[in-house]
């Protein structure tokens, strides 16, 4: 999951961008026109075309730039906290920062990939590389914190976890419904490394 930023900063092609990201979040990709971009970019056509061609172009683009922001985010939290289960519960309390968007949008991540899915877009795989990210960091936090045998289980389970909350609190437009399932999933965390992380690490 990451959060979508809003700005008006940057270079014209940094600008697309953002008002991209945005808008396939809010509206979904199929549904954003190159239109709808140039307009909340407040750009001529020309202009826009002179730095992207196609909207496939500019979702390659968003995609990349969400990767890059994926990664800076993971990296803040390897400074943020100091141990692997709290690093685990920064990425929980991403839905917690959030709440308002997913509510009413869902999770970036994983509506774009359902959309991209249903249109058996070639854009998917590279967007799919946003989930491998969180499930390969997660592991190595599992893994750090002692679950080493099942860590791979543990970050695919809290992935879904989040999924689904982030899917039912959108679907119900329920803030308190994600509230409680973000306690529920701190909560098992701290279960899961108590119960299972080995003594020898």
């Amino acid at each position: 999951m990451v959060s979508i930023e809003a700005t008006h900063q940057g270079s014209t092609r940094d600008r697309i961008l953002i008002a991209a990201d945005d808008l396939f979040y809010r509206q979904g990709f199929e549904h954003t026109s190159f239109a709808h971009i140039a307009q909340a970019v407040e750009i001529s056509r020309g202009n826009f075309y002179h730095h992207f061609k196609s909207k496939d172009e500019i979702l390659d683009a968003v995609v990349e730039r969400r990767l890059a922001f994926t990664g800076e985010l993971l990296k803040q939290w390897e400074v943020q906290a100091r141990d692997p289960v709290g690093r685990i519960h920064l990425f929980i309390d991403l839905l917690t920062r959030n709440e308002k968007l997913i509510v009413r949008y869902g999770c970036p991540v994983g509506s774009l990939c359902t959309e991209l899915g249903k249109l058996e877009h070639a854009a998917l795989e590279q967007a799919k590389q946003l989930f491998s990210l969180f499930r390969t960091w997660l592991r190595r936090q599992f893994t750090s914190a002692g679950c080493r045998r099942g860590a791979d289980i543990w970050a695919m389970q809290l992935l879904a976890r989040t999924q689904g909350a982030a899917t039912l609190a959108s679907a119900l437009q329920d803030e308190q419904f994600l509230g409680r399932e973000v306690s529920a999933m701190h909560a098992w965390v701290d279960d899961v490394c108590s119960r299972f992380a080995s003594p020898c690490s």
